[in-house]
């Protein structure tokens, strides 16, 4: 969880009392987040020759993006306290009566198509203000913002600036500005390498640099505003004495786009002439039909039951009490007119954790107290492993018996290992990559339990032969059907090492683990049953229904470049009438053993056990 720290002092101060270090250790917890540290009473380090003030150091819930600031975590205690009404944040005009523009090219589209705007007119800056400022910018930045690959924030003073704004992809070569906090003017490629050893900034680079164009924000006199997701130009830099603040932000995720313009313009807004009011921004972007204002501040609103929430926190609260309390969390609740077990939740734009009924149960349990729940009697239940579990183990404990030997190597892999090393192509729809390896041996989620069994052969080929190891355990494979985009795979696979094949013992492996699992083999001739049959078995997974044919798995001969030619056979396995390919097991192509630095033949068995469930 990310631990904001803030002025003890200062943020009592908002609070409108003093508490001891109980004292606010106890409400925190009441809240839902957890006092870390007070420095009070600890050497604080010298800033500017004064000694730091003591600060409180508070872990906020990895969610609550509106409390990652002085400002959010004042503001939401106070409402929890019933000091203060949850704010009204509202979108104003500007004085002229036209709203600023940004235009967005489809060049964009190229490294990071979305772009969101928003002003705040007549800010009193102080250097507090201005350094809660920046760090809310950072927090967003490492947690929601994924290190900026997701989201990107530019501010900017709005004053040094002229509008309307356009945002464009350009050739590296083609922008040029002055950095911020810097007086060399350089172009972007430039600039890539002026930042490479950069301990802060360095690590960003990453996201544009190998492509062909990067994102830029100009204003109406050419001018370049910022370097998404880099740097900001020292021309329009924030200072104490800014007064009119303009922010853009630039994305790969329009949802989370609209949370972190939400989360800045919410925060800050408060330090306004007219608190919580907000200057849109209209985004034109006419090549794809998203021409649209920004921020939406406009409520959510859902029905939640009031049964539910009753019978999950063991209550029996009138609806009215339930938006009472629901009220001390920033949430608008009333009774529905429509059903009396219905309370409409209005849910403000700083809310963006709120996403089902049970974060609203969640924040009912906190703001009427989880120490005064009633208690009941625990009711005893018995666990059990799930069925993929327990199907996984009783094919490790016979393995285990057979005399082979259990690996848990990694399931993170080089992409090479995973494919070229493996005489395999990588269609691009197969393998889960990892946007930013921290080595060229994490690159992949791997798609198959080869690599780990053969770079532990690898590590242990000193050993005296025969070396047979198996593993039980999941690949991954990108899915755009599910959720996720990715899904778990549970597999198990087995390696023979030694001066021979030890083709027969993997396939005596692969009839044991069967016979254990009832299946019987098959002849050719029983597991085809027709030659329509044999043309759809081709690819893996096809599945053909026939009630008729006997279950059981048989073998086919199959010519892959991972395995030595005519010795390798894919297995298919038929279940209640459905045929399909499981698997496969041979005896490695040499090329592979090479890849792999192993001197002695290698026979691998690889199987699907999602399909015997």
């Amino acid at each position: 969880m990310p631990t904001i720290s803030v002025d003890k002092y200062d943020l009592f101060e908002a609070l409108g009392r003093k508490y001891t270090t109980q004292e606010f250790e106890d409400l925190c917890f009441e809240f839902g987040i957890e006092l870390d540290e007070d420095t009070e009473n600890e050497e604080r380090p010298i800033v500017n020759g004064q000694q730091e003030p003591p600060q409180l150091k508070i872990e906020i819930p990895a969610n609550r993006y509106d409390m990652l600031c002085f400002e959010g975590i004042s503001l939401m205690i106070n409402i929890f306290r019933g000091q203060q009404p949850t704010p009204d944040f509202r979108l104003v005009s500007p004085p002229s009566g036209e709203l600023q523009t940004i235009t967005v090219s489809e060049s964009t589209t190229q490294v990071r198509p979305l772009v969101a705007g928003a002003i705040l007119r007549n800010v009193k800056f102080t250097q507090k203000r201005y350094e809660s400022f920046i760090a809310l910018q950072d927090k967003l930045h490492q947690n929601l913002a994924r290190g900026r690959t997701l989201v990107a924030i530019g501010t900017h003073d709005l004053d040094t600036i002229q509008g309307p704004f356009t945002y464009e992809a350009l050739a590296p070569q083609d922008i040029s500005f002055v950095p911020l906090n810097q007086t060399k003017k350089m172009n972007a490629e430039e600039l890539m390498a002026f930042y490479e050893k950069d301990k802060h900034l360095g690590r960003y680079l990453h996201i544009i640099r190998d492509k062909p164009v990067y994102p830029v924000i100009k204003d109406a006199n050419g001018l370049v505003c910022s370097l998404p997701p880099i740097i900001n130009g020292d021309h329009s830099k924030i200072t104490l004495n800014s007064k009119n603040v303009f922010i853009e932000c630039t994305a790969t995720d329009s949802t989370k786009l609209s949370i972190v313009l939400n989360m800045m313009v919410t925060m800050f807004s408060v330090y306004c002439e007219e608190p919580f009011t907000i200057e849109p921004v209209k985004i034109v972007s006419d090549h794809n039909g998203q021409t649209r204002t920004t921020p939406d501040l406009s409520s959510r609103v859902t029905q939640v039951e009031v049964d539910y929430l009753n019978d999950c926190l063991g209550l029996t609260e009138s609806p009215e009490s339930i938006s009472k309390l629901l009220s001390k969390m920033a949430l608008s609740a009333a009774p529905s007119s429509q059903d009396k077990n219905l309370i409409d939740v209005s849910i403000p734009p700083t809310r963006a954790d709120i996403l089902q009924r049970c974060d609203v149960m969640e924040d009912l349990g906190i703001a009427y107290g989880f120490n005064k729940l009633p208690r009941f009697s625990v009711n005893k239940t018995v666990g059990a492993p799930l069925s993929m579990n327990k199907l996984a183990d009783i094919v490790r404990f016979e393995c285990g018996m057979a005399g082979w030997l259990e690996v848990m190597p990694l399931i993170l892999c080089s992409h090479e290992e995973n494919f070229e090393w493996l005489n395999r192509k990588d269609d691009g729809q197969t393998a889960v990559r990892l946007a930013n390896p921290k080595t060229s041996e994490y690159q992949v989620v791997r798609t198959s339990l080869l690599p780990g069994l053969l770079k532990t052969l690898r590590e242990n080929k000193h050993h005296s032969t025969p070396i047979r190891v198996f593993e039980t355990s999941d690949v991954v494979f990108k899915d755009p059907s599910v959720e996720r985009k990715a899904r778990n795979e549970r597999h198990f696979g087995a390696a023979w090492y030694g001066k021979t094949s030890g083709f027969e013992e993997v396939h005596g492996l692969l009839d044991r683990v069967m016979l254990m699992l009832r299946k019987a083999f098959l002849t050719r001739e029983e597991g085809l049953a027709a030659a329509a049959a044999e043309k759809q078995l081709e690819k893996d997974f096809v599945v053909r229904q026939d009630h008729t044919q006997r279950d059981g798995y048989w073998l086919e001969p199959i010519d892959e470049s991972t395995f030595f030619t005519g010795r390798a056979a894919a297995i298919y396995l038929r279940l209640g009438g459905r045929a399909l390919r499981v698997g496969e097991f041979g005896i490695l192509h040499p090329t592979v053993l090479d890849k792999f630095e192993l001197k002695y033949p290698v026979s691998t068995l690889e199987i699907n056990l999602e399909v015997f469930l």
